[in-house]
């Protein structure tokens, strides 16, 4: 459990989140109660917003600066916070299904965050699909939709076998070295079909 108190190379768990944390936590006596103090700021400053440069690389101090980008930035500013406040948070991702198709392209991926409690075990948090979807707003704080396939967990990631190059941010795209170098020109398509009572599928396409 200690690692997921720990900071990744985006993700500190000191100076400006430690302070925010410290900040809206006040009052609040218990891990859950924290843990919905930290979801309502990230709710109430972040803007889900793609524009310009700088999102989707979940870089804490860039989000809590900048105070928009995409559900990586929503996710990583709750997980600095969480952990400040030691409370054992761990970042996911995966695709979105769309709900009202039987299949379709899949544009891109999807991240959310849990938060561990003695009481109940690991607990998801969508602060991004929660500003999206404000009449969610209080469902997400403890839940998420069937409408998503996870792929992989956490950050600065090593593959088996290992990379020759530096700790992945996140992987959910395919990755490739040649001569130990990351080859960036890699096509890629997702999309998923219906199959009856077969389980939805997500394919990759290179």
């Amino acid at each position: 459990m200690a690692r997921f108190l720990e900071p990744d190379r985006l993700v500190p768990v000191t100076g400006v989140p430690a302070r925010l944390a410290e900040q809206e936590t006040k009052g609040a006596t218990t891990p859950l109660e924290k843990a919905k103090d930290i979801y309502e700021y990230v709710f109430r400053t972040m803007k889900y917003d793609k524009s310009g440069e700088g999102w989707g690389h979940g870089d804490t101090l860039w989000a809590c600066d900048s105070k928009h980008g995409n559900c990586t930035d929503f996710h990583s500013v709750f997980i600095s916070m969480a952990r400040a406040e030691k409370i054992p948070a761990r970042f996911q991702i995966g695709f979105p299904i769309p709900a009202d198709k039987h299949s379709a392209e899949i544009p891109g991926y999807h991240c959310w965050a849990e938060f561990y409690l003695d009481s109940v075990g690991w607990a998801p948090v969508d602060i991004s699909e929660a500003w999206k979807h404000q009449e969610k707003h209080d469902y997400f704080f403890g839940a998420h939709d069937v409408n998503r396939v996870q792929f992989t967990e956490g950050r600065d990631l090593r593959l088996a076998p290992a990379q020759e190059g530096p700790p992945l941010n996140y992987f959910v795209y395919p990755y490739v070295e040649i001569g130990g170098k990351e080859y960036p020109n890699v096509a890629i398509a997702f999309s998923f079909e219906d199959a009856g009572s077969t389980p939805a599928k997500v394919s990759a396409l290179r």
